[in-house]
């Protein structure tokens, strides 16, 4: 429940609980009183038939002295009071203190004959007045009050504990008040503080902080997704740190080699007189490799920072499948020939593709590259562009072929596949991270070692992938996964 309807309901029953508490404490007394009232009722009946036969004597009903009166004397306590009228309304005896006591005093004769033989009840006494007649004529008439203090006590000490069991159920109300509000409010924001200063300050929390589905359950949500987050973002930031390291780390590594070359060539070619013209050529054309080495290897770190970089979009155009993977698959004779190696390029292509053409050409520069160096003389390199709906080429190594016959599904692949000694299980992991290059691969140099990672990040952000498999002894195939077309599948 919402907190807003939540507080809404509770205050609601906060004020509605008093109420209905204290009605029903009302009625349990006033159901007490009823049957006190009752028992009340018979016992003063009982004490006035007591009282009457005493005050039926027409000889009490006449002016005399108050010593006539001292049978009617002994029947006057605290609680019972007695007063005695003549028939015209003159009273001749009053237990009541005032001037009216002992005669002469006259009171309204309406007032006196009213409410004749009722026993009448007022909250603090019993009162009854009765003729007294003589002859057949009224010669007086007596009242008896009885006063209530039973009753009075009774209901002194009723409502005595009606105001203690009402101030016990407040009490009570607002400690279960105080309680849900703790568990309601304050217990998790509590908690969600404590978790908040906990996590600014790098630390761990054993406690779990309960959700629920009010605000301060959605507050929680979101810090823990926010926390996520940044703790992801902060992971993240942690690999790319240690990421960087290594590569400033390789890349300090791999320029020193050149760089100590080019020094020791130029220092020979300044300073030794007696080198020919052909070895100050060779030393040039040393010197020129080796800056050439150095310049690409720059120029891949480049692009591997710039992929790494948000800012850095892949935009992706329609091409030709025919026009642009002849394209894009030509022009390797040359640098095989010149490693004596022989290559062998199919191709079977849908109709159009939607590619960033540029990147293409590099990651298959950078796969091509990689496969050449590896390839020792008189070995082969396939190259092959195969859509989904074409069988894989049967050079397709067959430790490997039901594997990439699942693994390109619905898309097409680009083939690149090398004869040599192949890469160990061990390192397949690994091929496509920042400067990892298997065991001999920096004695054949030529390589930034970025190549292939850069390849996999270009793949991936044209919605591609890349996969790699090789066997030892046999040789190394590396795919090039690229989705088709919807319409031509």
């Amino acid at each position: 429940m919402k907190i807003k309807q939540w507080l809404m309901v509770s205050f609601f029953i906060v004020m509605l609980l008093p109420v209905v508490a204290l009605y029903f404490l009302y009625v349990s007394l006033s159901n007490l009183d009823d049957k006190q009232a009752l028992v009340e009722y018979v016992e003063m009946n009982k004490k006035m038939e007591e009282i009457e036969p005493l005050l039926v004597d027409p000889k009490l009903y006449k002016l005399q002295p108050k010593e006539q009166f001292a049978n009617v004397q002994a029947l006057l306590n605290e609680s019972i009071k007695i007063t005695l009228y003549r028939s015209d309304g003159v009273i001749v005896f009053s237990s009541f203190p005032g001037p009216g006591s002992y005669g002469f005093s006259t009171v309204n004769i309406d007032q006196v004959y009213r409410n004749l033989n009722e026993l009448q009840k007022n909250s603090r006494t019993y009162s009854l007045k009765k003729p007294v007649v003589s002859d057949g004529d009224i010669v007086g008439i007596f009242e008896i009050s009885i006063a209530r203090e039973e009753w009075i006590e009774g209901v002194t000490n009723r409502y005595i504990y009606l105001g203690v069991f009402f101030s016990i159920f407040i009490i009570l109300l607002y400690l279960v008040v105080v309680i849900l509000l703790n568990r309601k409010l304050n217990r998790p924001l509590s908690h969600l503080q404590a978790e908040m200063t906990a996590f600014a300050n790098g630390e761990k929390l054993s406690t779990h902080i309960r959700e629920s589905n009010d605000e301060i359950g959605d507050l929680i949500k979101h810090f823990q997704k926010m926390k996520s987050q940044i703790e992801q973002t902060q992971e993240a930031l942690a690999v790319q740190q240690k990421e960087k390291e290594f590569i400033v780390a390789s890349l300090s590594h791999d320029l020193k080699t050149p760089l100590t070359v080019i020094r020791a060539y130029t220092e020979s070619l300044q300073n030794d007189k007696t080198l020919s013209e052909q070895e100050r050529a060779e030393y040039k054309e040393i010197l020129f490799e080796k800056l050439e080495y150095m310049k690409r290897m720059l120029d891949d770190l480049t692009i591997h920072t710039a992929l790494q970089s948000s800012k850095q979009r892949t935009e992706l155009v329609e091409v030709d499948g025919e026009e642009y993977f002849d394209m894009l698959l030509s022009g390797y004779d040359e640098p095989c020939n010149r490693q004596g190696v022989s290559l062998l390029v199919n191709q079977s292509v849908k109709e159009t593709y939607r590619v960033d053409p540029k990147q293409m050409v590099r990651v298959v520069d950078n796969i091509m590259g990689n496969a050449i160096r590896h390839t020792e003389k008189e070995n082969h390199i396939w190259l092959a562009a195969i859509s989904s709906e074409t069988k894989l080429p049967d050079w397709v190594f067959k430790d490997f072929y039901d594997d990439v016959e699942a693994w390109r599904k619905e898309g097409t692949v680009i083939l690149i596949q090398n004869e040599g000694k192949g890469i160990p299980k061990e390192q397949l992991n690994y091929v496509f991270q920042p400067f990892f290059q298997a065991e001999d691969a920096r004695t054949k140099g030529g390589s930034s070692g970025l190549g292939l990672s850069i390849s996999k990040m270009l793949m991936e952000q044209q919605n591609g992938k890349i996969g790699i498999w090789s066997a030892e002894e046999a040789g190394t195939l590396l795919a090039c996964w690229l989705e088709e077309s919807r319409e031509y599948k």
